[in-house]
């Protein structure tokens, strides 16, 4: 055998390990990525247009299960409550526990003495705000609006209820952190709320997608190595056939 088919079929043979590796890998970040969004994170069909025009009816949205102590102002969270239907809900933290919420100052509104600039709100929605009296949030509770202001049924709707409307952090599920249907992407940070305290983080989510298209890549790279491989193989050997003398054969 020549040394071009000794060297040839080593490249081969390290070929297809290498295959072998970025198949089994591939495979390690596609299904981790799956099951790693599978136990952070849970979907929900929002039903109405309270949330317009961030969250539209019928949008679908992933939402992270994250602790109630984490829940913080500007947060858009899916909650349970018995005297709100105990059905799945989606509203905005705008205010938390020990916070002074009222409104309109301006037509904007006021946390702790300070105006919110809502630029998730839509153009024209601000001068609709519903009145809201000087509330001040009891600890471990929060105060919950729309993104719709004009009728959205949240804490405004329920200020003659115990609490003035407020929500209890326990009723929290989870976090909404983006429209995945259609696919709108990550929910833009509520900056407006910065100067109150520390925003929540994103969770995970674009590192799990970049998991699961990483193991796609390299499940199919991997995966047409071999066929390729196969194609040059025979090239290449044609190619050495053309070549040689009458007399090597």
């Amino acid at each position: 055998m020549s040394r071009t088919g000794r060297t040839d079929e080593g490249r081969g043979r390290l070929g297809s390990v290498l295959s072998g590796l970025a198949v089994a890998l591939g495979c390690v970040l596609f299904l981790g990525g799956f099951v790693w969004g599978a136990i952070v994170y849970r979907p929900y069909t929002v039903p109405t247009e309270s949330m317009s025009p961030t969250i539209v009816a019928g949008d679908r949205v992933l939402a992270q299960r994250v602790d109630a102590a984490d829940i913080r102002r500007g947060d858009v969270v899916v909650f349970r409550q018995q005297t709100w239907g105990g059905m799945p809900m989606v509203k905005r933290v705008v205010a938390v526990g020990g916070d002074t919420v009222s409104c309109c100052t301006d037509g904007k509104l006021t946390v702790n003495g300070r105006q919110i600039q809502e630029s998730y709100l839509a153009k024209g929605q601000i001068a609709e705000y519903r009145t809201i009296p000087t509330i001040k949030v009891p600890k471990d509770r929060l105060f919950l609006l729309g993104d719709e202001r004009s009728g959205s049924l949240d804490s405004s709707a329920h200020l003659t209820e115990a609490f003035s409307g407020t929500v209890a952090r326990s009723a929290v599920d989870a976090r909404v952190d983006a429209v995945v249907w259609p696919m709108n992407g990550m929910l833009a940070r509520p900056t407006g709320f910065e100067a109150l305290g520390p925003l929540s983080s994103p969770g995970p989510l674009r590192l799990i997608v970049g998991a699961i298209v990483a193991g796609a890549v390299l499940v199919l790279g991997g995966g047409a190595y071999g066929p390729i491989a196969k194609l040059a193989g025979r090239g290449r050997g044609n190619a050495v056939r053309r070549t040689e003398p009458a007399g090597a054969r």
